[in-house]
């Protein structure tokens, strides 16, 4: 079972992410803001992360620059409400960007793709 990252700062968003992607059969832990996101990307392994852009303490952007000065591994999503920021998202390191609204299965078919790929990148034991 894949573990996600959920970092987003509106929490009934987080919960409904959260059900969702639990319901799909991914283990989710969350965080409300960049800088929690960062402390339980320390402390526990995760195999690809969800990050919202905009949120106090630490934004996703500054989030997703931090992560990629030290993995260049992990898959991460950046998902705003702001499109024109999703660019900048990707430029940081982000693997894939989705723009708010958006359907839980759109969320679901990323999550899955680029679980995939990262999968396919892996040497088979």
């Amino acid at each position: 079972m894949a573990t996600l990252l959920l970092i987003d700062d509106q929490e009934s968003l987080r919960m409904l992410l959260k059900a969702a992607l639990e319901g799909a059969g991914y283990r989710v832990v969350t965080a409300e803001n960049g800088r929690q996101g960062l402390q339980l990307f320390d402390q526990m392994s995760v195999d690809a992360i969800v990050v919202d852009l905009f949120m106090p303490e630490m934004d996703g952007l500054e989030f997703i620059s931090r992560i990629r000065k030290t993995n260049l591994d992990i898959k991460m999503i950046a998902m705003s409400g702001e499109v024109g920021y999703l660019g900048f998202a990707k430029q940081l390191g982000a693997d894939d960007t989705i723009s708010k609204p958006f359907s839980l299965e759109d969320l679901l078919t990323m999550v899955s793709s680029q679980l995939d790929c990262a999968k396919s990148r892996q040497p088979v034991p």
